[in-house]
């Protein structure tokens, strides 16, 4: 019997409850241990999706973390890690605890969680930009880069409190134990206050990307307008490591890589100080996730004993921040905002918004936002001293307060050069994420739901996945990387977005879409969003992740009421053939945390989020 075939094992029609690795295995069950947890799950027949998709995880994993694949990403990615733990919390808790463990550790004294943390057993032109490009314990020295550790000096999106809530939910006593919360929220809490306080280059509340990488959609048609202004690098001045594991035609193009290259290399050169580059863009997806990380941010919060009300009224503040700055009624989704940009009407635009369209509606925003701006910045500057109140000043390390205090000087001044900026006028799915944000209005979400199913996203219709891009813009590619194709992370979140807002039969629909395809792509990083058509690496490791999470979700919402009267052991789901653990079922149901007297707090929780709660659509109310 092979290890993966040892992770998902189980006798049929046995229950076992919850344990660590430290408790005696029941009677008659069977016992193993991986990675210093017990799992059990029910018998899988040999090659099902279940147990291929943990073969994946096998794989990939190095022992104390999942590299997203092999050949073309050998070292651990800060957002893929993430979207890993939430899967890996079904195989075994303490190794979704493990991969956010690892990452964090290499987290920056400016509370800054790096996009890569290298493997120093790799090669190096095994990857390119290796840990020599970035240089981060030198150029990275006055951010408070890690000496011990080689990373990379950006950032990816903030889903990190999403997993760390996740993973403990899976099994609260591992993390009690262990105390993996306790430990997890000062470098959490630090890292959100990167974004909010560094990172605001547009004055409005909303945190800016400085690098097309940072926003995980490397090379999406949004990022044209705003690269155009930026001096490519010369070609001979680095070598391309991803054109020896995948087509030229599927990867961003020499010109827009030499951008890359540039804008990194001016980043390392300036220290890795925010707000001097030539590139600043404010994304709704990337600010979507940092929303609901804060809700997360607020249960584990109050798992450790506080309140968590300041963190849920500043993400709803954000909320409305999102709305207010990157929200077009009239296209009825959200957009990027380049906030070094000009007026969109001046800068040529050949996106699918035509500049008679545009211009009321951008005139209107920037008029709306100019006589705003100072006063919303002002309360969200002025909230953040009571969001980070005592329940985070008792947790926060001394290096963090001080990598604070001695660098507000710098996020003032980058925060002076801020300008109003410009939506750009293309369509990407980042803008039918902030779905996932409880908050949202109503009409607004109901708006959204009608894009995603109309022809710029096909989704339920024309296309199996909604893709990364308008299937009718200009720049639309079905195979070229983050123009076209469709992803599982993203179509993941639409699909916990859809059950959040009442959309089941449309999330059903989506669930489907999205097992049926990962089964037939091999796990594919990306595929064609008409045909499913697998494209990129295979194999890949939050492909199998997140099919592993649709796969222990409930199929209906009525399972979830069910749930609650049955004791918190794990069962057997007859009707899905899926194991539920504690804390799993917490994930999925729609009734919120499940009730546990903390030793430090007794207060009710009230759930924020789908991610929290599983919440389908109108049970959160």
């Amino acid at each position: 019997m092979d290890r993966t075939t040892q992770l998902t094992i189980r006798r049929t029609g046995t229950t076992a409850p919850a344990r660590t690795s430290g408790s005696p295995a029941p009677p008659g069950s069977h016992e193993i241990t991986h990675s210093g947890a017990h799992v059990y799950d029910p018998d899988r027949p040999t090659g099902s999706l279940h147990l291929r998709a943990a073969r994946v995880l096998e794989g990939n994993w190095t022992g104390t973390s999942t590299v997203p694949s092999h050949g073309l990403y050998p070292h651990q990615w800060s957002w893929d890690s993430a979207f890993i733990a939430i899967g890996l919390r079904h195989l075994s808790p303490l190794r979704a605890q493990t991969e956010l463990e690892t990452l964090l550790g290499a987290q920056w004294g400016d509370g800054r969680i790096p996009h890569i943390v290298f493997n120093p057993s790799v090669p190096l032109d095994a990857y390119f930009p290796s840990p020599d490009f970035w240089r981060s314990s030198t150029a990275g020295r006055a951010a408070g880069a890690p000496r011990t550790v080689q990373t990379s000096g950006i950032v990816q999106p903030p889903v990190h409190a999403l997993a760390a809530w996740l993973v403990h939910q899976a099994d609260p006593g591992l993390s009690r134990s262990r105390s993996f919360l306790s430990r997890m929220y000062p470098r959490l809490a630090a890292w959100h206050r990167y974004l909010l306080h560094r990172r605001d280059l547009g004055g409005g509340g909303l945190a800016s990307v400085v690098h097309p990488w940072e926003q995980g959609m490397d090379n999406s048609p949004c990022w044209d307008a705003p690269l155009s202004r930026v001096t490519p690098a010369a070609p001979r001045s680095f070598r391309r490591a991803d054109l020896d594991h995948g087509s030229a035609e599927d990867r961003p193009t020499d010109l827009d890589y030499g951008r890359y290259v540039r804008l990194a290399t001016d980043y390392r050169d300036g220290g890795y100080a925010d707000g001097a580059g030539e590139f600043a863009v404010e994304d709704p997806a990337f600010n979507a996730l940092l929303i609901a990380s804060e809700h997360a941010l607020a249960a584990i919060a109050q798992e450790l004993g506080a309140a968590g009300t300041a963190r849920h009224a500043r993400a709803e503040r954000l909320t409305a921040a999102l709305v207010e700055r990157l929200w077009d009624p009239t296209e009825g989704m959200f957009f990027c905002r380049d906030v070094y940009g000009g007026d969109a009407r001046d800068e040529g635009e050949s996106g699918a918004l035509g500049s008679d369209r545009r211009s009321p509606e951008s005139g209107a925003l920037d008029s709306e936002q100019r006589s705003s701006e100072s006063g919303a910045h002002g309360s969200e500057r002025g909230s953040r001293s009571g969001a980070l109140g005592a329940e985070q000043r008792s947790a926060e390390s001394s290096a963090h307060a001080s990598e604070r205090r001695s660098r507000q000087s710098g996020a003032h001044a980058s925060e002076q050069r801020s300008r109003t900026g410009a939506l750009i006028p293309e369509r990407s799915v980042a803008g039918l994420l902030p779905l996932i944000l409880p908050a949202l209005p109503r009409d607004i979400a109901a708006t959204l739901v009608r894009t995603a199913g109309g022809p710029h996203f096909g989704l339920g219709g024309v296309a199996r996945l909604a893709p990364s891009y308008d299937l009718t813009g200009h720049a639309f590619d079905p195979h070229r990387y983050w123009r076209g194709p469709a992803w599982f992370n993203t179509n993941w979140l639409l699909e916990r977005g859809l059950r959040l807002h009442g959309e089941h039969g449309r999330a059903e629909e989506l669930r489907a879409a999205l097992l049926e395809t990962a089964d037939t792509s091999g796990f594919a990083e990306y595929v064609d969003p008409y045909t499913g058509e697998a494209c990129g690496a295979l194999g890949f490791s939050w492909t199998a992740a997140l099919t592993l999470d649709l796969l222990h979700e409930p199929a209906r919402a009525d399972q979830a009421d069910r749930a609650d009267r049955v004791d918190r052991v794990d069962r057997v789901d007859q009707s899905t053939h899926v194991v539920s653990h504690p804390g799993h079922r917490a994930f999925d149901k729609a009734q919120g945390t499940p009730p546990h007297t903390s030793h430090a707090s007794h207060t009710t929780h009230t759930p924020h989020s789908s991610f929290e709660t599983g919440a389908k659509g109108g049970d959160r109310g």
